[in-house]
C-alpha cells in the first residue's frame, strides 16, 4: 500500500469517526469538563465555555432516550444471571429517564419552557437518574468481569500446556475483559462526576475535581468510539 493510499485510508477512518453524533457529543463533553476544570466554578471565559458547551451537547442528545428504551425492552443474552439482568434493565430505565428529562432542561435553558424553578428541579432529578445508571453500570461490569474471569480460567485448564494466547477464543475473551475493565473505570469516574454536579460532597468533589474526572471520562468515551482499523490483507 502506497503512502497516499495509507493516508486516504486513515482520513477515511477519521471522517467515519467524526461523522457520528455520539463522537461530536463526547468531544464537546471533553471541552465542557476541561473548561470546568480551568474555571473551578469562578466566573469568566472558561465558565462561559462550560455553560455554552453543556447547552450545545443537549442538542446532540435529542431523542437519544429511545436507544436505552429499546435496550430496556430487548431480550437479554441467554445464560445471563437474573441479578445482572435486573441491574442492566435498571441502568437502561434510569439512563433513558435521564436523557428524556434532559430534553426538558434544554427547553428550559433555551427559554422555550419558562418555568425556571421546575427546570432546575427536573435537571437535578435527571442527574440523580444518571448517578443511578452509573452505579448500575459499575455493578453490571463487575459481575460480567467475574463471569469472564471464571470462563477464562476454565478455558486455561482445557488448553493445558498450549499457549493460551494462540487460542482465538481465549484472545476474544481477553479483549472482552479489557473492554469491560475500561467501561468499569469510566462508570466509576462518572459516579464521581455526578456527585460533583449534584454537589453532594462540595468540599471534596469541587468544580475542579468534577472537571478533571469528567475530562478523563470524556477521553475514555472518545477512545471507545474509535473505529476498528481495517485488517491487513495477507497474500
Amino acid at each position: 500500500m502506497s503512502t497516499l493510499d495509507a493516508t486516504r485510508a486513515e482520513l477515511g477512518l477519521l471522517v467515519l469517526y467524526l461523522s457520528k453524533a455520539e463522537t461530536r457529543d463526547k468531544i464537546c463533553r471533553a471541552i465542557q469538563y476541561g473548561s470546568k476544570f480551568v474555571s473551578n466554578g469562578e466566573p469568566g471565559t472558561a465558565q462561559n465555555v462550560d455553560k455554552s458547551t453543556s447547552l450545545a451537547r443537549k442538542v446532540f442528545r435529542l431523542f437519544k432516550f429511545v436507544n436505552d428504551l429499546h435496550g430496556l425492552i430487548s431480550p437479554t443474552p441467554q445464560g445471563t444471571p437474573l441479578p445482572l439482568i435486573l441491574l442492566g434493565k435498571s441502568k437502561n430505565a434510569l439512563l433513558s429517564t435521564f436523557l428524556f428529562l434532559d430534553q426538558i432542561v434544554w427547553l428550559g435553558r433555551t427559554g422555550i419552557y419558562q418555568n425556571k424553578e421546575r427546570t432546575e428541579l427536573i435537571g437535578r432529578i435527571s442527574l440523580f437518574c444518571w448517578l443511578g445508571s452509573s452505579v448500575c453500570t459499575t455493578l453490571v461490569e463487575l459481575g460480567e468481569l467475574g463471569r469472564l474471569s471464571a470462563s477464562m480460567k476454565k478455558l486455561e485448564k482445557d488448553l493445558k500446556n498450549k499457549n493460551k494466547f494462540d487460542d482465538e477464543q481465549y484472545r476474544g475473551k481477553q479483549n472482552q475483559s479489557n473492554e469491560r475493565t475500561l467501561s468499569l473505570i469510566k462508570a466509576g469516574i462518572d459516579i464521581v462526576v455526578a456527585v460533583g454536579l449534584l454537589q453532594l460532597a462540595p468540599k471534596t468533589v469541587n468544580p475542579r475535581v468534577t472537571g478533571a474526572f469528567g475530562f478523563v471520562s470524556s477521553l475514555i468515551s472518545c477512545y471507545q468510539l474509535l473505529p476498528a482499523p481495517p485488517k491487513s490483507k495477507t497474500s
